[in-house]
């Protein structure tokens, strides 16, 4: 019963892509494009590019049939230091920021509306964002129970903003509010058109496409993956790319360029312009939604955690559980404090930058490994094989966007390269290095004695069962 079944795969895979992204990357893309006309091309490539991603991902989850995602892919590939450094920066960055960027996004939209003529305080940001990840970390460490019934209710919030917006633009067109769609008016540019600026425009959009490989991290639970992970690309990423280009499309048919860049909460802007006295509606259901998926976040992050420590790639203490409540305390707290770090600064496109150029990084990486596996293992069985022109055409694309986000961007993403680099004498001294001191053995094992009441692997297999078993067909799981 801990299985996705072919019915539920597609719309666990559309339900992890749409997420908080769509209401705070438009800004972000429309400021780097530098008009409507090639903003909303960046929406449509980047939906593509990941659709490519995606193919290539399912010829490796086939392949490679562990969960893991990219993860598994590259340290059976590439070796051991490679995937380390893919989890590290994963544990160390990936999590934490995106975690930051959604609990920013909720404090932007609870409190945009109590500051109707200026912007929230930058402090009232951060603190509401860190009260919300600390609230949603408690109930995670309290009870399963509890995390599956906040993401099952707080998730109708996206739904109820997106249906919205896409209905209102669509009325907007019939009455004839389509100026700045108008190819003389929607390539008309209101800065000067710049190849860096492009490339972050589609690091800012790729934000919203995020999880498009969840699928690939829960492989081993899906019915017939050879049939249901293909299917649930050929329908999930073109129902997002639709959805994420018509919600842009509405935004410009009320507001302009200027005023789309003005705001820090587009969907309040969109909302206050056309719903009138219901526009409350749209900052609550942002808010709900964005709530929603800081706690899937934090849920799904012990996954990962857990394939880490299995490969015996992290400390054994951050994949344990509570031996009563069976949740992952240690990692849950680890990912807290590392995300509370990243509120340091309430810039939100400043941390997309920095999530958004390490991932692609690793992206390539991970579909480069494919074209390595084809000629290092050309006889291994592969269900699914696609043709290498789709890794090469990524390929491509993924050399223009890190060599000029890394023009256009240097220090942010210099910084998120040298946070990588560090897991380097780390794999060796943690990892690598078989013979430590006994000294540093018994360390580790009084702290796993005096801190956590908790047991190894046996109990968090038993107890994911049980989460599954509440959970029937789903893979919101640890």
């Amino acid at each position: 019963e801990g299985t996705t079944t072919d019915s539920r795969s597609h719309d666990n895979q559309t339900g992890n892509i749409i997420g908080s992204g769509i209401f705070v990357s438009p800004k972000g893309v429309m400021e780097n494009a530098s008009s409507v006309g090639v903003a909303l091309i960046v929406w449509i490539v980047t939906g593509v590019i990941t659709a490519i991603g995606a193919l290539c991902y399912a010829e490796l989850g086939v392949t490679i049939p562990k969960s893991g995602g990219d993860y598994s892919y590259v340290k059976d590939i590439f070796g051991g230091l490679a995937g380390f450094l893919r989890l590290w920066i994963a544990v160390l960055v990936i999590y934490p920021t995106n975690q930051a960027v959604i609990a920013l996004t909720f404090s932007n939209y609870v409190l945009q509306p109590l500051f109707p003529t200026c912007f929230p305080p930058e402090n009232g940001l951060r603190l509401l964002a860190a009260v919300c990840l600390l609230l949603l970390t408690w109930v995670n460490c309290s009870s399963v129970r509890w995390a599956t019934r906040v993401q099952d209710i707080f998730t109708a919030g996206k739904l109820l903003a997106l249906a919205l917006i896409i209905i209102m633009g669509i009325v907007q067109i019939c009455k004839g509010e389509y100026y700045w769609l108008e190819p003389a008016n929607a390539f008309e540019p209101f800065q000067d058109y710049d190849v860096g600026l492009i490339a972050l425009a589609f690091l800012q959009g790729s934000f919203a496409y995020g999880g498009w490989n969840f699928l690939n991290y829960v492989t081993e639970e899906l019915v017939d993956p050879y049939v249901n992970l293909p299917r649930a690309i050929f329908i999930s990423i073109p129902l997002v790319t639709f959805v994420y280009v018509f919600a842009n499309i509405a935004y410009v048919t009320a507001m302009s360029p200027p005023e789309l860049l003005a705001s820090n909460a587009v969907a309040v802007t969109f909302g206050e312009k056309l719903l009138g006295v219901m526009s409350w509606i749209m900052p609550i259901s942002v808010a709900l939604s964005t709530f929603g998926g800081v706690n899937g976040s934090l849920f799904t992050s012990s996954r990962l955690f857990f394939a880490g420590a299995r490969e015996g790639h992290l400390p054994s203490l951050l994949a344990m559980i509570h031996v009563k409540r069976c949740t992952p305390i240690p990692a849950l707290l680890f990912t807290c404090l590392s995300t509370l770090l990243m509120l340091c600064t309430s810039d939100m496109y400043t941390l997309i930058n920095y999530v958004g150029f390490i991932n692609y990084l690793f992206y390539g990486v991970t579909v480069a490994g494919q074209i390595v596996l084809r000629f290092k293992q050309p006889n291994i069985h592969r269900p699914i094989k696609v043709s290498l022109i789709w890794p090469v055409i990524y390929l491509i694309f993924w050399a223009f966007l890190l060599i000029f986000s890394l023009y256009s961007e240097p220090v942010v993403c210099g910084i998120g390269l040298a946070i990588m680099l560090t897991g380097v004498p780390v794999y060796f001294l943690g990892v690598y290095w078989d013979n430590k001191p006994q000294c540093f053995d018994a360390f580790v094992d009084v702290v796993k004695k005096n801190c956590f009441n908790v047991y190894y692997g046996h109990f968090f297999s038993i107890c994911l069962k049980e989460n599954m078993l509440l959970k029937k067909n789903s893979t919101k799981c640890l």
